[in-house]
């Protein structure tokens, strides 16, 4: 694990994945054990649990100080703009849609 910063709303991940695991996996493992950890810890009154799905990127090695500091810096970001403006444009940039 390189980083791990949020919002209310998101949280991002910054990660090596090792090769012989899909990130499917990966991720059902981090779901699964946080979601454990904060209903143990009473952290909330409600029972958390995620949302369904995710959405994960591969980011090469010559942008991982970037990608770093854009998650290390996350409070400061979505001041500027918020998750849904910042996630709208980039579906609209990528040419991707939610159900890919």
């Amino acid at each position: 694990m390189r980083i791990i910063n949020g919002m209310t709303e998101h949280v991002h991940l910054l990660f090596l994945l090792n090769p012989q695991k899909a990130i499917a996996d990966v991720m059902k493992q981090i779901k699964g054990s946080t979601s454990h950890w904060i209903n143990e810890q009473e952290l909330i009154k409600e029972k958390f649990a995620w949302q369904t799905g995710y959405a994960a990127y591969s980011v090469s090695e010559s942008q991982i100080d970037k990608v770093y500091n854009y998650i290390l810096n996350q409070k400061q970001h979505h001041q500027k703009k918020t998750f849904a403006q910042e996630y709208g444009e980039f579906i609209r940039i990528h040419g991707f849609t939610p159900e890919q």
